[in-house]
């Protein structure tokens, strides 16, 4: 899957950027508290995606 897609559906679920790592950005989800990094790779494989999601409380991606 794109990094961008990944992106845009953790925001479009309330996710925000916190910071810009070296190699990843770091975002939270507010609701829960919850960080988790995502690479800056342009694709990031499939279940890499998938366990972001759960890791920020975020429905998976469609898709993936």
């Amino acid at each position: 899957m794109k990094r961008r897609d990944l992106v845009r559906h953790l925001e479009a679920y309330g996710c925000q950027l916190l910071r810009e790592g070296a190699s990843h950005s770091i975002y939270s989800n507010p609701l829960t508290g919850r960080k988790e990094g995502v690479p800056r790779h342009t694709e990031i494989k499939k279940h890499l995606g998938r366990s972001i999601c759960r890791n920020l409380n975020v429905p998976e991606l469609p898709g993936s």
